[in-house]
Formats: structure tokens, sequence, C-alpha cells
């Protein structure tokens, strides 16, 4: 099963560091789903820094979220 995001920290260039419930803290970069009506609003630093953990994934203010599994397997070990 995917570990769920426990906390999350937007980062400088679209990104996010995300720590995982196995203690895991991994960097996701959002730049690739920055396109569009929906989540092109993302763009703006203002919305993107709404980042909060949704349930066990990550979601913004405005509704847009990333798939737990994309967000945990394609994103980077920190540590």
């Amino acid at each position: 099963m995917t570990p769920c995001a426990i906390e999350v920290k937007p980062l400088e260039d679209y990104k996010l560091l995300v720590t995982f419930e196995n203690g895991e803290k991994k960097v996701y970069d959002v730049k690739p789903l920055i396109r569009g009506d929906w989540f092109g609003k993302l763009k703006d630093m203002n919305v993107f820094n709404t980042v909060h953990i949704g349930g066990i994934s990550v979601e913004w203010e405005e509704g847009q979220d990333v798939c737990p599994d994309d967000l945990y397997y394609n994103s980077v070990l920190t540590e």
C-alpha cells in the first residue's frame, strides 16, 4: 500500500517537500502538472502556497490534488 502523506511544505520552483507516514521525506515536482485551466491556477505562487494535507495526499485550497501513488512514486527521496 502507498504510504500516506502526513506533512507538506511548498518549496521554490513549484516543488513540494512531503513527509510520508513511513518517515520518508521526498521532493515532488509539480511543474509538469501546471497547465490548462484547472492546474494552471497553481502557477500563481499565492495559490501554490495554499497546499495542505487532504486525506491521504496533498491538495490546494481551490481543490486541485495529486494522486497518492503519483505523489509517492514520482518524488525523489531527500534523506
